[in-house]
């Protein structure tokens, strides 16, 4: 007797833990239900607290007056001019960093483009180009040859290396190693305008023309002193490490350039 009556307490016990396993199990799947409930109200709270934010921003008639009566200064724009050159006949035995274009900028666009389509920079192709020939026209840099050590130092800026486009730096410069960034500058034209003068503190002793913006330009002619290395291939070994070739290569891409068509 007393054993059915155990047998029966044993069932009841068994009975009691499967619902309040059950139960158990309905309140978790419950509790990640309000979870989710409570996630969706607080997001909505939240967007519409932004969006309340965002409203409050909406300039209202203080805000009108306010801009009237402390007017912000207007930030300087670069100004831009159309490089005035005249194109040089074609002497691929010429490799001076020194002289006129012998290439047009629309032969340097429309190489960039069929290399990359899709470069990554901070203005349009034309107008990048166009800052390369008006800046290295000003100091007397070969701006075809300069745009294609632009290519080769960026990977037909694609980047994936160490200098990131943000920095709207086109030679490398300042990169000392795979961990060093190197220089950041606020504009493509003043990218443009600090790797032309790094060109020239290496093939001459004449001061840029513009302000010096190449935070290395001082670096350089302080190193070499009177000595200049007037030709590409005299970068070997200098503007890059190992660079057993550096110049070579940059001459390859100026001549892929001279072969797109020219307009007209």
């Amino acid at each position: 007797m007393r054993y059915r009556k155990g047998k029966k307490t044993l069932y009841a016990l068994l009975l009691t833990s499967v619902w309040f396993l059950s139960l158990s199990g309905n309140v978790k799947a419950e509790k990640r239900l309000h979870d989710q409930i409570a996630n969706s109200g607080a997001m909505q709270v939240y967007q519409d607290r932004a969006a309340h934010a965002v409203n409050e921003k909406k300039p209202g008639i203080r805000a009108r007056i306010d801009a009237l009566l402390h007017p912000q200064k207007e930030q300087p724009q670069i100004h831009h001019e159309k490089a005035d050159y005249k194109l040089l006949p074609v002497d691929l035995e010429n490799g001076n960093i020194l002289g006129g274009p012998m290439a047009t900028e629309e032969q340097c666009v429309h190489y960039l483009l069929k290399i990359n389509p899709s470069p990554n920079i901070s203005v349009t192709p034309e107008g990048l180009v166009s800052y390369c020939y008006e800046e290295a026209t000003k100091e007397g840099v070969r701006p075809d040859v300069a745009f294609a050590q632009a290519l080769h130092e960026t990977g037909n800026f694609s980047y994936g290396g160490t200098v990131t486009p943000d920095q709207n730096n086109y030679c490398g410069l300042g990169t000392t190693s795979a961990t060093v960034q190197g220089g950041y500058f606020p504009s493509a034209q003043i990218g443009v305008r600090a790797h032309i003068q790094h060109l020239l503190a290496y093939a001459t002793t004449r001061t840029p023309s513009s302000e010096i913006v190449d935070p290395r330009y001082s670096m350089v002619r302080d190193i070499y002193g009177s000595m200049t290395l007037p030709q590409w291939i005299d970068l070997n070994g200098r503007w890059a490490v190992p660079g057993t070739t550096y110049g070579q290569r940059i001459m390859n891409i100026f001549q892929q350039i001279l072969e797109e068509p020219v307009k007209g």
